[in-house]
């Protein structure tokens, strides 16, 4: 087994940081049968006033040459007996450890004030993160919530590294206003070595024997029909079909069931088509953004991200229901590309602060749904602030969504 890929998860609920971190080491490690090359660690925001004692612990129990991570408001992971667990707002960690034969593993911490300009070279952005563009990388990010300049740097890393695949999320903590704290652990020598950071962002470039697959589940229906966008200023839309966006969507809510109308008070978003050439828009095609507001006078809706004249939009509505669909398509849909392929053998689960029992109602309802399709693998995250994940080929920051980071080896 030492030359094949292996990885590992391990949740504790001890309310002891010590006894915690005892525990997910000793059921990771063993676990394994050959030496970690990496390792993923999720700390909950009940164990904030601790987060500085979390990597000498780590260091005293575990040897593995990179190990970065975050605090979330809440972990996932894999308990003793196999199940994963949507742990929220209570004490958990959750480890991942990966035994990576023919994978080399990088990691780097950036913060804003770094970032190149975004009209700077490809090379900018290379000589920040000191990654080559071959062979390409994959990535998984970690960042802090706030001014850590995450959307201008997924803009440059799609601009530099054109073929590669990013996911992760945003650290979270208890609350409104909690601190957030990233991990990082670097024996090789680099710059982390053993760092707690409070802001900015830590990335991991898995290249070699590896693929990373992703699944970004955005949570959310499409209403009415595809619009154009036929005038707009920066993130302001001003005419929908060369008319008054609001009497548009005012036009739409009127037709709409009573209960879609009551879902639309509070939870209308609406999706940008990625694709500009696609006729026929469905469910997934479309990139979620929120509706930060609208000028009852001029008509014009503001959304949260920029649109420009020419652009396909359609109105989407989330509930429960909505999320529920929305994942399982895509997951059918991914099993039903995967059948000829090496199998997964780890997945991470990024999950918004926003979905888990708040919204379904009831516990572990995204990590079960994605176990019904892709099974008995090691699943390891947190819930986060924000998550980070493709849609239509380009890497965003997105809210109210999961995103999924699946593991294999290449098919040789």
């Amino acid at each position: 087994m030492a030359d094949q890929m292996q990885w590992a998860n391990a949740l504790s609920t001890r309310h002891s940081l010590e006894a915690a971190v005892t525990d997910v080491v000793e059921r990771a490690v063993s676990s394994l049968t050959a030496p970690a090359d990496l390792g993923l660690v999720f700390i909950s925001s009940a164990f904030t006033s601790e987060y500085s004692r979390l990597l000498p612990l780590l260091a005293e129990k575990l040897s593995v040459p990179v190990l970065i991570g975050c605090s979330g408001g809440g972990v996932i992971g894999t308990t003793v007996n196999g199940e994963i667990q949507e742990l929220e707002a209570e004490p958990a960690i959750s480890l991942t450890l990966a035994h990576l034969p023919g994978v080399k593993v990088q990691v780097f911490h950036v913060v804003a004030e770094e970032l190149p300009d975004l009209d700077s070279s490809p090379d900018a952005w290379v000589d920040l993160i000191g990654v080559p563009t071959s062979p390409t990388p994959q990535f998984i990010l970690l960042s802090s919530s706030f001014a850590s300049g995450i959307n201008d740097l997924l803009q440059g890393l799609d601009f530099a590294y054109p073929g590669s695949v990013i996911v992760g999320g945003q650290a979270s903590g208890g609350g409104i206003g909690g601190r957030v704290a990233l991990f990082c652990n670097d024996t090789e020598g680099g710059e982390c070595q053993q760092s707690l950071y409070r802001e900015g962002t830590i990335g991991i470039a898995l290249t070699g024997n590896i693929v990373l697959e992703t699944i970004v589940a955005q949570g959310c229906r499409p209403i009415g029909k595809p619009l154009q966008v036929t005038k707009a200023d920066r993130n302001i839309i001003l005419e929908l079909d060369e008319k008054v966006p609001l009497v548009v969507l005012r036009d739409l809510i009127a037709s709409l069931s009573e209960h879609e109308r009551t879902l639309a008070q509070h939870s209308l978003f609406v999706g940008v088509a990625m694709d500009e050439f696609k006729l026929a828009l469905q469910q997934g095609d479309f990139l979620i953004r929120g509706i930060l507001g609208v000028d009852p006078t001029a008509g014009a809706i503001a959304i949260g991200d920029r649109v420009r004249p020419g652009q396909r939009l359609q109105f989407h509505l989330r509930d429960a229901q909505a999320s529920a669909e929305d994942l399982e398509l895509l997951l059918q849909s991914y099993q039903h590309q995967r059948d000829s392929e090496p199998s997964a053998v780890a997945a991470l689960i990024f999950a918004c602060l926003g979905r888990g029992e708040g919204l379904y109602g009831k516990p572990n309802f995204d990590s079960e749904l994605f176990r019904r399709y892709v099974s008995d693998i090691p699943v390891g995250g947190f819930f986060c602030g924000g998550e980070i994940g493709p849609v239509g080929g380009r890497t965003f920051l997105h809210a109210y969504t999961s995103a999924f980071g699946i593991c294999r080896q290449n098919q040789l």
